[in-house]
């Protein structure tokens, strides 16, 4: 297996980058605009919302599983062809979706729609690295994030807006649209960014060598925990956010929505100020702004679940905290985790998401068995989540001072 020496360049046009964005936006689609679906859902399958919001783990579960698959894939065969698979699957699946009488049948048909929807950001990232160096993959990084922050910050409000005229599959039939709108931009205008020259001929024993030599590198290792953690914090306060604002402080389906969506505006905020100051701060500075916001909002939410009567707009500023740091988290990790991958990008952008995902899968399993207030369960998880974020970040630290000396 032989790796020649990648050359990427400097610059990039904002459209190719809207275009990722949208690929990668079908994640956060998929996980937010059911969310206010949930109590109706429950409703109609004679459950709980928390046992409605386990579909959330579920499709984590594929979202990991499949990058797996799509990263060495792409690194074999190219970026455009997974992309065809994928789509079709994530377009097929929500459409199965519509059907699900139950919950374990809407389990199966989410981690079907995740195996297919994972494709857009294991192929994305890839398709930065590609082409552009550390600097600017992370500049690349934080203006997808502001783009594809509009899914998140939309996405609760369109479920709201479809419940207000049908019932909760015609969400699912809403999403199947969006796959079909992602498969027309991809066949028409995403191109190739690794040449046949540069592809990798891997075979399943080579992949998995490949797996565990870039988990050791500590140069991406320490990177990628310090960005999965980080995003684990997000995945917490999506599986609590339905319990914690509609049932414990009745908000209603709009009302969630415009919550939710503040959250999201703040991650494409504070990505907007992250790549303002990219010429001011270096890309680990950065990475530890973003650490010391999440760890403060963190600290927020836990002072809160120990009091009794808490006012909401509290709530909302620890969790404002928590997620909009992901904006400064995000990227900066991003891009360091994948600055030395070369041709590999495919596999190692596939081990990043599918750990980053794994900790969505973590978190979910974590809050069903924690035995206190949905609050308290969500700022406990997330607590531990960023105690690992911080340790990692000092390891990488160490290991950056080791390097200059």
């Amino acid at each position: 297996m032989i790796m020649s020496v990648s050359k990427p360049t400097q610059s990039y046009a904002t459209t190719w980058i809207m275009l990722l964005a949208l690929l990668t936006s079908l994640g956060p689609l998929s996980i937010d605009m059911y969310l206010p679906a949930l109590p109706q859902m429950a409703n109609d399958f004679g459950i709980t919302t928390q046992r409605v919001a386990n579909t959330l783990p579920a499709y984590f579960l594929g979202l990991a599983l499949g990058q797996l698959i799509y990263g060495p894939l792409s690194d074999r065969i190219g970026r455009k062809t997974p992309l065809y698979f994928g789509l079709l699957l994530y377009i097929c699946a929500s459409i199965l979706c519509t059907f699900a009488n139950s919950e374990w049948s809407l389990i199966a048909a989410r981690i079907l729609q995740a195996l297919g929807g994972c494709v857009g950001v294991v192929i994305a990232r890839a398709a930065i690295r590609d082409r552009l160096d550390l600097q600017s993959s992370a500049q690349a990084f934080a203006s997808m994030m502001i783009v594809m922050g509009i899914a998140p910050i939309i996405a609760p409000s369109l479920g709201a807006l479809v419940l207000l005229y049908f019932s909760w599959p015609a969400v699912f039939v809403f999403l199947s649209a969006i796959g079909l709108i992602c498969l027309i931009c991809v066949h028409f205008f995403f191109q190739e960014t690794l040449p046949v020259e540069r592809r990798l001929n891997l075979n399943i024993k080579q992949v998995l060598n490949l797996y565990g030599a870039i988990f050791k590198q500590k140069s991406f290792r320490w990177p990628m925990l310090a960005g999965c953690f980080s995003g684990g914090i997000l995945f917490c306060y999506i599986s609590s956010s339905a319990s914690i604002l509609m049932d414990d402080y009745g908000l209603n389906q709009q009302q969630f929505a415009y919550a939710f969506g503040l959250n999201a505006l703040g991650i494409m905020l504070l990505s907007s100020i992250n790549k303002k100051l990219g010429r001011t701060f270096s890309v680990l500075q950065r990475l530890k702004i973003g650490a010391v916001l999440q760890l403060l909002g963190v600290m927020v939410l836990l002072s809160a679940s120990l009091l009794s009567n808490v006012a909401l707009w509290i709530v909302l500023i620890g969790m404002f905290l928590a997620i909009s740091g992901i904006g400064f988290t995000g990227p900066n990790a991003m891009a360091l985790a994948m600055a030395e991958q070369g041709e590999r990008a495919g596999t190692a952008s596939a081990v990043m998401g599918s750990m980053q995902f794994a900790c969505g899968l973590l978190a979910g399993v974590m809050l069903n068995f924690l035995l206190w207030s949905a609050l308290a369960n969500m700022a406990i998880v997330m607590l531990i989540f960023v105690g690992i974020m911080l340790l990692s970040i000092w390891k990488l630290s160490q290991l950056r001072t080791l390097e200059r000396q």
